[in-house]
């Protein structure tokens, strides 16, 4: 049987891949440019059995996702960066419960309401937006077939580690419109999360070694269950204890640190013989790659890095990429956010330069070329 084909924007294929992964239920509030999401949900989630709430207010959006995952359902919601301020309490909530739910971010410029121009300005408000020693995964697809690709994985990688995932889309990517072949449903891997394999009267909800996640019981199902934000011990009863404190907060960061080739996903071009890499990612390193092929023309040996897990960040790729090249070029629609990650990861031993733009416009492959220029 012939393949679906389609056409469908960046916004619509996140859609259509949250479904293939399993996603059942989807509640948001509206807001440019990701409004498309609830829209082509409010379709979408009565046929495929599914469920799709208008909440009153983002922070509702996401507490109601919270709510069905914890009953067993599949959920995510979207929004743009003022609406993941609002959300930030319930993001760190999720990290400290447990609680798996994909989150859509499509990126807009500015602080406060900003401009519904695209931007790459919310990189370090996924990392950092919830308070506290928090690890949440981001992923960051550049075309509309990894919308849909990443919407899966997103998905995935959240009932694996029960750990809300943030996929970060911008205006650009949302509102693209690419053909994509849709894959049968045999092959699209789905993972559920872990569940418990003891009776009811030997459940605890948090019961994991320092490097574990802990199964998940769903609501309704007869085990005693306690998803809760504070400080807590295995069974999730409130504890004041400090070795309660370090192995919680110490296994929710292992489990996903331990498991970074899991985790971790980025793409390389022609790095090996590069003199200079750019390092870009999402919307930029589509600019990026014509900018490589420019810079060719030109003799320049010039390779790209692109990030895919935005976080974590894959500091020790980055690490040995930098040893043998002249200096990285960081390429970002932000005045420079991961540009720290990479001097961090290079330990400043070799140059590293930024390329930013925050007018709500792409930076393009001419942009690039004339900054390698500048470097070498």
């Amino acid at each position: 049987m012939p393949k679906r084909s389609l056409l469908l924007q960046g916004n619509e294929a996140v859609s259509e891949g949250a479904i293939a992964a399993g996603v059942r239920l989807f509640s948001g509030y509206p807001i440019t440019p990701a409004t498309e999401i609830a829209e082509y949900m409010a379709q979408r989630m009565p046929e495929v059995g599914g469920t799709f709430l208008q909440m009153e207010d983002e922070i509702a959006g996401i507490t109601a996702a919270l709510g069905a995952s914890c009953g067993g359902v599949k959920a995510m919601t979207a929004s743009s960066g003022p609406g993941l301020d609002l959300k930030a309490e319930s993001i760190g909530y999720a990290v400290c419960a447990e609680i798996p739910c994909l989150i859509v971010n499509v990126q807009r410029t500015g602080p406060s309401v900003g401009s519904v121009t695209p931007s790459q300005q919310d990189v370090m408000q996924a990392k950092w937006g919830p308070h506290s020693d928090n690890l949440v995964i981001t992923l960051s697809p550049a075309s509309i077939k990894e919308c849909f690709w990443l919407a899966i994985r997103g998905v995935n990688l959240s009932e694996k580690y029960r750990v809300p995932v943030i996929l970060l889309s911008d205006s650009f990517l949302a509102h693209m419109t690419e053909r994509i072949e849709l894959p049968d449903p045999e092959e699209i891997p789905i993972v559920t999360r872990p569940r418990p394999t003891v009776p009811p009267g030997k459940y605890r909800t948090y019961d994991a070694d320092i490097n574990g996640v802990p199964p998940l019981a769903n609501v309704g199902d007869g085990y005693s269950i306690r998803l809760v934000g504070n400080m807590h011990n295995k069974a999730g009863d409130y504890s004041r204890n400090p070795r309660d404190f370090d192995f919680l907060i110490h296994r929710l960061h292992n489990k996903i640190l331990t498991n970074l080739q899991d985790v971790q996903t980025y793409e390389e071009v022609d790095i090996d013989g590069a003199d200079y890499v750019i390092v870009a990612y999402g919307i930029v390193s589509r600019a990026a790659k014509a900018a490589i092929r420019l810079a060719k023309e030109q003799g320049m040996k010039v390779g790209l890095f692109r990030p895919i897990t935005i976080w974590p960040f894959p500091h020790a790729r980055v690490m040995e990429i930098g040893k043998r090249i002249k200096g990285f070029l960081v390429a970002e629609m932000n005045l420079g956010q991961i540009i720290g990650e990479v001097e961090r990861a290079t330990r400043r031993e070799v140059p590293v330069a930024g390329l930013n733009r925050v007018d709500g416009l792409q930076i393009n492959p001419y942009d690039i070329l004339a900054k390698l220029k500048e470097m070498m």
